[in-house]
């Protein structure tokens, strides 16, 4: 098993209230698993844009998924139950 193996979890009732905080805090857990600065940036882009697509659409409860396992980190951002993005990333060597 390694260092990184486990499920964050965010059950997030106004996602545009909270955009600034889940950008954040994609930022913190991409590069507590080891992503440097740059990766750990777009990644995190990309989930605000995920966020951003479902809140246009006017979905604002969300859930946000951090899991890593098996050397892979997978996010996924789901708006009404329903998945509506998800990524994988390999972690980064050492992690």
């Amino acid at each position: 098993m390694s260092d990184h193996d486990f499920l964050f979890a965010l059950d997030v009732s106004d996602e545009p209230r909270f955009d600034r905080m889940l950008q954040d805090l994609s930022r913190v857990v991409l590069r507590y698993v080891g992503f440097d600065t740059a990766a750990a940036e777009a990644v995190a882009r990309d989930v605000h844009e995920a966020l951003a697509r479902g809140a246009t659409a006017g979905r604002e409860h969300c859930d946000v998924r951090f899991r890593a396992m098996g050397g892979t980190l997978r996010i996924s951002v789901a708006f009404g139950g329903g998945r509506t993005w998800e990524t994988a990333r390999t972690l980064p060597a050492g992690s």
